[in-house]
Parts: C-alpha cells; sequence; structure tokens
C-alpha cells in the first residue's frame, strides 16, 4: 500500500529542480539523496524518480531528481503525488502519532458505542487535520483534535467522537 509523503507545487529554476509540500513526519528519511519515490502524474499514471538533491526554502522543499534536468520535465510533474510504500515506514515512537493510511477505514462511534461512520481519510489543511467521515452516505469533516476525537484505537479499528452538538448534523 502506498502513502503520500508529498505534492509536488511547481517547478522552480532553470533546472528542474521542484518546490515540493511535504506530508511525512520523517522528510529527511523520504527525501535523502538516491531515495527513490514513486510519483502518482495528474493523469493517473506513476513514474519511478530517484532523489538527487533536497533543501529546505520558503516552508517547501526544493527537490531535483536524477531523471528531471530540465525546466520542461520539471513542469510535466507539477500537481503530482510522491509515494512511499507503508511497509518501509518507520515505527512511531509516540502513542499519540498515527500514520494517514492507519486512519482510514477505522469505524467512527461515539462514548457510549453508537456507530456513526467510517473515516475515509485525513485532510491536512493549514488550520490542522481533519477525519473525513462518511456519515450515511455523506461527507463530514471532523477537527483531529484530542478534545473531539479522544481515542484512536488501530488495533481495535475505531475512533472515538465527541463532537460538538450539530458537528454531525446534515
Amino acid at each position: 500500500m502506498d502513502v503520500v509523503v508529498g505534492r509536488i507545487a511547481k517547478a522552480h529554476g532553470i533546472r528542474g529542480e521542484l518546490a515540493v509540500d511535504v506530508r511525512t513526519d520523517s522528510p529527511d528519511e523520504r527525501f535523502k539523496v538516491g531515495a527513490a519515490v514513486t510519483t502518482k502524474l495528474r493523469d493517473g499514471s506513476k513514474r519511478e524518480l530517484t532523489i538527487a538533491a533536497a533543501r529546505e526554502h520558503s516552508g517547501r522543499l526544493l527537490v531535483r531528481f536524477e531523471e528531471v534536468l530540465t525546466r520542461d520535465v520539471a513542469e510535466t510533474l507539477r500537481g503530482a503525488l510522491l509515494l512511499a510504500d507503508t511497509d518501509t515506514l518507520p515505527p512511531t515512537s509516540d502513542p499519540d502519532e498515527f500514520y494517514d493510511h492507519e486512519l482510514a477505514g477505522l469505524r467512527a462511534e461515539l462514548a457510549d458505542g453508537t456507530v456513526v461512520g467510517k473515516v475515509v481519510e485525513v485532510v491536512h489543511s493549514p488550520a490542522g487535520e481533519l477525519l473525513e467521515l462518511d456519515v450515511d452516505g455523506r461527507s463530514a469533516l471532523v477537527p483531529f483534535v484530542r478534545a473531539i476525537v479522544p481515542t484512536v484505537d488501530v488495533a481495535g479499528g475505531r475512533v472515538v467522537l465527541d463532537p460538538p452538538e450539530g458537528l454531525l448534523d446534515a
């Protein structure tokens, strides 16, 4: 299974460097020189690329790939997702840290055990992470904060919610 570790925002400069929005807590590992990443292009096709260099710049990572030598080639990668195999992810040492793929598919229930839906995905927004839930066929966004999601039980296949009134209403 693949997990998104970044998204290519745009080309940078004339030599094929790319600005990447990082979506991993371990960018030093994921974007180290020589590491291979799979790109999922906007048309759905995939391509393997090898990291030649990476450096921080203005809140993003600037990455140069061995296979991308010009700005024209870099432009074709705009919007591509950078993927890593979940089997290669290091275990989390913090019991309150989770990978997105671990949360997708978990049952969402209230403290009394009432099932309200299922976690579809984790949405990363500038304001913080949100759990997108499928609630009776419609989408509901729940802030992924301890006050609203006090329990995450990956082994038990569930998240427990304590939503404020109206959060899950249609």
